[in-house]
Formats: C-alpha cells, structure tokens, sequence
C-alpha cells in the first residue's frame, strides 16, 4: 500500500507542478519515480511487492481454509488496483513529457519547423506549416508530402466529389498518338450519306452523338469497327465535362503533326465499300474496287508512307472479303481484322496486325437479367447456317450427331424471319454456345454468346482471338479441337461433367469480360475501342523496334549518294 500511496503522490504532484509552469523545460534532474515508467522498473516493483506479501505470510501463523481463500482474493484485487494506478500515472506523465518536448523544440532558437497533421479523405499526410508543398503536374490537384520519418514520397488524391471542371486528352497523356489521313468523304462517311461539302468540313462534327451519321443495321454491323475507330479518333480532341455524362478514356489521341504520330490511321471504311459498292450488277457495282485503286495511290503519295514503307500505319479491312484489290499493295501496313482465314501469311499474320471483335447483333443481357444455371434448360445451342465449306464440313458431321438430343438446339437459321430474335432468346436460355468453324475461323457467333452470358464452345483449330494477350480465354469459354468434337458423344459428354459450380465461375467470368466487347459511342473505358487502341499500341513497340533499326545508316547513305 505504501508503493501506491508513493506513485499516487508522484503524479498529483507532477501534475501540479506542470499546472503551475514551475516545471522547467530545461530541468536536468527527472521527476521522482520517472525511471520506473518502463517495463522492467514496473516489473522490479511487483517482484518487491509479492516478496514483501510473501515474507509476511510466512510470519503469521497459517490461517483457515475460508481466511485463505479471502486473503488470496485480497491480494488480487490489490495487485489489480496497483497496476491501474500505475497505468494511469504512466499514461498521464508521458503526455506531460510529450508537451513539454514541443514547447522546447518550438522555442528554442533555429529550431526545425513544426510538422502538422493535414486530414484528407485518403489519410493523414505530413505538411510544413512554413512551405507549401508544390503541386504536382496534371489535372488532378495532388502533391508530394513525406511521411515523418521516412524518406518515402506518397502522393495526395484529390477528395472524393471533387471534380475538374473540363479536360482534354493531349499528346502527352495519350498511351498513342494518331495521325488521321483527311481523306475525302467518299472513303468513309459519305458512303453514310453524310454531304462534306454541304457541311463545309472534312468531317462531320461528332460533338452531339446524336447529329453523327448512323451506320447501317443488320449484319453490316458486325464488321463496322472502322466506323467506331474514326468517330472515336475524331471525338479525342473535344473537351467535355467531367461532371456531365461522359469521359471519354485517353487512350488514343489524335495529332495533326504527323511528326508526333505512333501510328496513322488511314480512315477508309472498307467492309461498308465491300458491302455496299461491290456487287457485280447492282447499284455503284465496281465503285468498291475503283476506291481501292484510288486509296493506293493516295497513300504512295505520301511523304509518311514512303519515309517508312507503311509499317505504322493503320488500315481497317476487318470483313474477310473487303480490300481483295488492295491488301497485298499495302501487306506492309497493320491491318485489323476478324481472322487471318483469307489472307496469305506473308500478308497478314499474328506479329503485325491486330484481330478485332465483330460486333455482337443480338442485345446484351445485364447482370440482373442474366438467367443463371437453373434458369437455362438448353445444354448447347446453335443456330446458323449448317452446309459450309472448307473448314465448315465439321458442322454438318455434328448436325447429324446430336441434332435429336432432347437436350440441344441444333437448327439452321438466319437473319430472316426474326432470326436475330430467335437467336437471342434461344442463348439466353442455354448454357453452352457452340461456335463452329465455318467458311472462315471466326464467326460474330461467339461475340452473341459472349453478350448472351452463354459459355462459348469454339470448335475452331485456327482461330485467332481478340485480346488474347490480355485475356485468358478458357477462363470463360471451352475449347475441343475440331477432330474431338466429332467423335460420337465426345462433345455432349464433356460439357455435362461440367459441374454447376464451375458452369457458375465461368459464367461469373464472362460477365467480367462481356463490356470489352461492347462498340459503342462515346467510347467507354475497357470497351471494344480501347482494347484496340491498346493492342494496336502493344504492336507499335515492335514496329518502332524495327523502324529505328531500318533507320541506322540514313546519314551514311545520305553522305555516300552525295
């Protein structure tokens, strides 16, 4: 009890003492007791406590059981009192000391600049009350602050509901910079109806969506990613509000120097030529052809093309049969396209050009519309043309194995009566989706299914898929080669050992993936334009490698002409 009275003294009179400023900050001599607010002194006192109950307990004579056990509580509730007391006066006598060290230290002459504490939405961050930090470059209002005591830079986010009033995507922002070839309308949007000349511009003005020419509907949609590129292009110059209804991503931006360019964008809208302007007796019949001859020659114009032999320029001929005239005249550029199936490799292959997704035609299903495992009585489903050539044979060789499975839609179909509607309630209803190899590797099929939440099948040997070096497909699709698939009761076998709990994290999975398969304007971060964008920019790396390579001995050559 003594030991207690003892710290209860030392604290009141600490306290005092401090209360009356008679506690001098540069006191040498430490406060009675001071050294015993630390563990070990704590721990030397309750050794000399219990030793002294101890030593006292052998003197007295060994009292009852119940007198026992009512000492032991005693002692207990003692040791329990000292401690609170001894932890009160610890925690009181630090925060003494702590003041008196910041009175020192804001007093004393030369002394470092005070550091406070500046609450954010992200945290607490470090800042001199004398020196305003910097700010840092961009349009978000963020600076560098150290961190006490660590030389490690953090950066401060600008509060959450803090809003810049505009932005615009500039060169230096842009992951690619984009040189647009302004060709005449009658390359691209003219073929929409679009008049330039009574516009008085080169291009129509994309600020209003709802003023930019409409691309045609019906299967035409599927191959129509020159029109998203373009529109997308022209719109990364405009400045909008980051407080209205749209910002748009800056991964490409469009340049007018071209010596700032990654890449040109040649703006022919080939795939609408071909399907518009190149049948053989019908209305603007040869006209497809007369605009690739025209477009060659243009672009051999072209100080750009001639300095680099068109390695970095963009060409769009994404319908397997559209540019047939052109493609091998310019197999230097990089093409986008939906599969390499008509095309000789030495014109276009996997190291250059760039594979697009079609464009889905039946509607997307949101999350909550999604019909999950129960909700989906079809097992596969498949509804498409099923006579086909070339690699297509395999679809007739499975027609004729499962078409009479009670539980499989195996039919012909088409975009004709109602086709499109059938399609999309007959995915929305199954759980696979087979895409089969037709006249060509790939088919907008798989893209319906994709949007569908209908797990792909791909029965394709030579596929070639977009996205791939970003995207694990067979976390989201199954995959049998062509020559499994046939094989009696291979096919159905497999997808029904598929278990409803792994059916579930791949349907999960491609409800993930679904909007980078989406077109849409204006562009939206993550969909099918910017993935693009971005492969085409994973591409340029390669493509600049070699450029600069052909570029070593420019000055010699130069000086050996001469």
């Amino acid at each position: 009890m003594a030991l207690t009275r003892r710290l209860l003294i030392d604290l009141s009179s600490r306290r005092r003492l401090f209360n009356a400023g008679k506690f001098s900050t540069t006191q040498k001599k430490k406060p009675v007791f001071h050294e015993a607010v630390n563990l070990a002194g704590f721990l030397r006192c309750s050794r000399a406590l219990v030793s002294w109950m101890v030593a006292e307990r052998k003197m007295q004579p060994s009292p009852p059981p119940a007198e026992h056990r009512r000492r032991a509580v005693r002692y207990v509730v003692f040791l329990a009192l000292s401690l609170l007391a001894f932890s009160c006066w610890a925690l009181v006598s630090s925060r003494i000391d702590s003041a008196v060290l910041a009175a020192t230290a804001g007093g004393g002459s030369g002394a470092a600049p005070m550091l406070t504490a500046e609450h954010d939405d992200d945290g607490i961050i470090a800042t001199s009350n004398h020196a305003e930090m910097p700010a840092s470059s961009g349009n978000a209002t963020s600076r560098a602050a150290v961190e006490v005591g660590s030389p490690a830079m953090t950066t401060r986010q600008p509060p959450s509901g803090e809003r810049t009033t505009t932005t615009t995507c500039d060169a230096e922002s842009a992951l690619l910079r984009v040189y647009l070839y302004d060709l005449p309308p009658e390359f691209h949007f003219g073929m929409l109806g679009w008049d330039g000349k009574a516009a008085g511009t080169a291009w129509p003005d994309v600020g209003d969506p709802r003023a930019v020419p409409r691309y045609p509907g019906g299967l035409n949609l599927q191959h129509s990613v020159e029109y998203w590129l373009t529109l997308d292009i022209l719109s990364s110059t405009s400045t909008t509000s980051s407080s209205g209804d749209h910002r748009r991503p800056c991964t490409a931006v469009r340049v007018t120097n071209a010596s700032l360019a990654d890449v040109f964008l040649v703006p022919f809208f080939a795939s609408l030529s071909y399907n518009r302007q190149s049948k053989p007796h019908g209305h603007g019949s040869g006209r497809n052809r007369h605009l690739q001859g025209e477009l060659v020659r243009y672009l051999a114009r072209q100080e750009e093309w001639r300095r680099w032999g068109g390695a970095n320029h963009l060409v769009v001929p994404h319908h397997p049969n559209s540019m047939m005239d052109a493609r091998r005249r310019l197999s230097a550029a990089m093409f986008v396209l939906s599969d390499f199936g008509r095309y000789p490799p030495d014109v276009a292959n996997l190291r250059k050009d760039v594979i697009a997704p079609y464009k889905h035609v039946v509607p997307s299903l949101g999350d909550g519309d999604s019909p999950g495992f129960e909700q989906r009585p079809v097992l596969a489903y498949f509804q498409g043309a099923i006579h086909r050539k070339d690699g297509g044979k395999v679809r007739q060789r499975l027609y004729q194995l499962i078409k009479d499975e009670k539980d499989v839609h195996f039919t012909y179909g088409s975009v004709r009566q109602n086709g499109i509607r059938r399609a999309t309630k007959g995915m929305a209803s199954s759980k696979f989706c087979l895409n089969i190899a037709g006249d060509t590797p790939s088919s907008n099929r798989l893209f319906d299914a994709i949007v569908s939440h209908c797990i792909p099948v791909i029965i394709s040997d030579d596929i070639e898929l977009p996205f791939e070096d970003v995207l694990d497909y067979s976390e989201f699709c199954v995959f049998v080669r062509a020559s499994d698939s046939v094989k009696r009761g291979f096919l159905l076998h497999l997808l029904r050992g598929i278990s409803q709990e792994e059916w579930t994290a791949m349907w999960n999975r491609l409800k993930e993936v679904a909007h980078h398969f989406e077109y849409q304007y204006p562009s939206q971060p993550g969909d099918a334009v910017q993935m693009i964008w971005g492969a085409v920019a994973r591409k340029m790396h390669s493509v600049k490698l070699q450029l600069h390579k052909r570029g070593r001995y420019q000055r010699t050559l130069s000086e050996s002409v001469s």
